[in-house]
């Protein structure tokens, strides 16, 4: 029979589902989906589903009624406790069940929560969500057996195969800073086991998080961590999100080496054992980043922004290595192939071991002059549909190449603009890179023009 509570239909977006504690998300909701999602298992010949939760207040309750929900629809589950993201991925893959969920809320306000799912070893997005949404507003039926209930400690294991991978140099000091976010449970005892000194940095966790964001794409929360590396005798800074699958760097400097950057020195180390192969890049990056691997003896490929979409196209083409500009980094190579944060870190202090000056390697790698991510913000509806009319009436004289595998990229000679629609707010997303403040000026131009055309009455944020 249906559910007879008010469905919050708009929480299920393209990679997960994510919405506001309780009015959207509460113990009720999560029992629901327990039920959808262990019926979609049944189908899809799952017996077992793996379950970890964030540190934000309502995930506890969300977690064990998301638990329970499957039991009643007959699955087994396997509670992994409180765990970041790429943890309950871990578990998923290496108990063998390829399903899992993790209670999340990722990097929004503490008032938020949500699900991010994987099924039969991938990641659920796009129609799939919008089907289960359908499928769980209908009220899924009870099964006529219960599942079976275990707790595992997948932290033990964790470690051990990270530390059985990863081997750096020499030991080298560094400051992390987890935002009060979920990575705080993992990362302090890592990194030192790697064999670094750490200096921790809000690594309490904390669902209300006192101190700043947990969101390393944002340089206001980079503020602390920086000056914590500035002051201190640490020689690099790692920054974790919420839910720790995405990782931010800050040199002593303080510079912020963006994710586009840090991909091209993933790439460099990857294709030195793996020569010729596919590095996949979404269409934020650089063009450094094509250029780079290219040169580095790979093939680039770009492809759309986001998560689930970045793991689908991995899974398919067999790549070792995937980045976004966003922060999510995928290694195939001696990794699993899921994005984490925690083990991107690794990876990274075992490249830069091998110097005496991290800092000045991470600031050689190329970079244009460029904007971040800027939002046009919309009413519901109107992104998609401008971005529509963009790809079809849009003119870019003098690009290169005109790319809409997601939005629209114009590529110039000495530079690119983009404008994509957002697939989890209702805003355009816009980003432009040029080789020279005048190219990138020239660009936005480009695009201030043809956006204006077709929606004069918006405020262009640039």
């Amino acid at each position: 029979m249906p559910v007879n509570y008010s469905f919050p239909h708009s929480a299920f977006k393209a990679y997960d589902i994510r919405g506001i504690v309780p009015s959207a998300l509460n113990p009720e909701f999560a029992k629901d989906l327990g039920r959808g999602l262990a019926a979609r298992a049944k189908a899809a010949g799952v017996t077992t589903m793996v379950v970890g939760r964030d540190g934000r207040i309502s995930s506890p309750s969300l977690a064990a009624a998301l638990q329970q929900g499957m039991r009643d629809g007959g699955i087994n589950t396997i509670d992994v406790g409180e765990v970041p993201t790429p943890l309950v991925y871990f578990a998923a893959y290496t108990l063998k069940t390829g399903s899992g969920v993790a209670v999340t809320g990722s990097h929004n306000p503490p008032d938020y929560n949500g699900f991010k799912m994987m099924m039969g070893g991938g990641t659920l997005h796009g129609e799939a969500i919008l089907a289960l949404r359908d499928e769980v507003a209908a009220g899924p039926a009870h099964a006529n057996a219960s599942g079976t209930a275990t707790s595992v400690d997948i932290l033990t294991p964790y470690l051990a195969r990270v530390l059985g991978d990863v081997k750096l140099s020499r030991p080298m000091k560094i400051a992390i800073d987890c935002g009060n976010g979920v990575a705080g449970a993992v990362a302090p005892q890592l990194f030192r086991a790697l064999g670094c000194e750490v200096t921790e940095l809000f690594c309490e966790v904390d669902g209300t998080f006192p101190n700043h964001h947990p969101d390393p794409a944002d340089p206001h929360n980079l503020e602390d961590l920086i000056r914590c590396v500035q002051t201190t005798e640490c020689e690099i800074g790692l920054a974790f999100d919420g839910d720790g699958d995405r990782l931010g760097v800050v040199t002593k400097s303080g510079e912020i080496i963006w994710p586009d950057r840090q991909l091209i020195l993933y790439a460099r180390d990857v294709l030195t054992r793996c020569p010729g192969e596919t590095i996949i890049y979404d269409v934020k990056c650089s063009r450094h980043v094509a250029v780079a691997i290219r040169e580095a003896g790979g093939m680039p490929l770009m492809w759309q922004t986001g998560h689930s979409l970045i793991k689908a196209k991995l899974a398919e083409t067999g790549a070792p290595l995937a980045g976004e500009m966003s922060g999510h980094v995928f290694f195939k190579e001696r990794w699993f192939g899921f994005d984490d944060g925690l083990y991107t870190g690794c990876r990274l202090l075992e490249i830069l071991s091998r110097s005496a000056n991290p800092s000045a390697v991470l600031e050689a790698l190329p970079q244009g002059v460029s904007t971040p991510e800027l939002k046009l913000e919309m009413s519901e509806g109107e992104p998609h549909a401008l971005i529509k009319r963009l790809q079809t009436e849009g003119v870019f004289a003098g690009a290169t190449e005109v790319l809409k595998i997601d939005g629209l990229r114009a590529d110039y000679p000495d530079g690119f603009g983009l404008a994509r629609a957002s697939n989890t707010t209702p805003v355009v997303v816009l980003r432009f890179e040029g080789d020279t403040p005048e190219a990138l000026v020239r660009i936005q131009d480009a695009f201030r023009k043809q956006l204006l055309a077709l929606a004069p009455h918006v405020t262009l944020p640039f």
